[in-house]
């Protein structure tokens, strides 16, 4: 069976966040980097083409068990998508509540623009997330 296409690659996050297109979205990217990293004390490593992951975890499929990051984010066009700081496991995190606007996945995190956000509330969820 097929691993994961998402894996860890040696590119430069600098580069791809200075890449991104949208001059709003390019900034929120830079800046959220740098709230994981002094949230979290991680490094920043990019995770196939276009995400900014955080830590060293795993994650499992049907095909067995991969390397993951603990914490990520990528800066696409309709949105900052935030992987690992959200689940539904255990029913909605009344956090989210106080957080600002944002939407949710299976596993991740929708933020429409980073301003609009509770900076602290989105920093615990950080904290938490990358503690495992």
């Amino acid at each position: 069976m097929a691993g994961l296409k998402t894996t860890p690659s040696d590119a430069d996050v600098t580069a791809f966040l200075d890449a991104v297109p949208d001059a709003r979205r390019r900034a929120e990217g830079h800046e959220l980097r740098a709230l994981i990293e002094s949230t979290t004390g991680l490094t920043a490593r990019l995770w196939g083409p276009s995400i900014v992951g955080f830590g060293d975890g795993s994650y499992t499929t049907t095909s067995g068990t991969h390397p993951w990051f603990l914490v990520g984010f990528s800066p696409r066009k309709a949105a900052l998508t935030l992987y690992g700081v959200h689940s539904d496991d255990e029913g909605p995190d009344p956090r989210l509540g106080s957080l600002g606007p944002h939407s949710t996945g299976k596993g991740c995190l929708y933020l429409k623009r980073l301003d609009a956000v509770d900076r602290e509330v989105l920093a615990e969820l950080i904290r938490e997330a990358a503690a495992g």
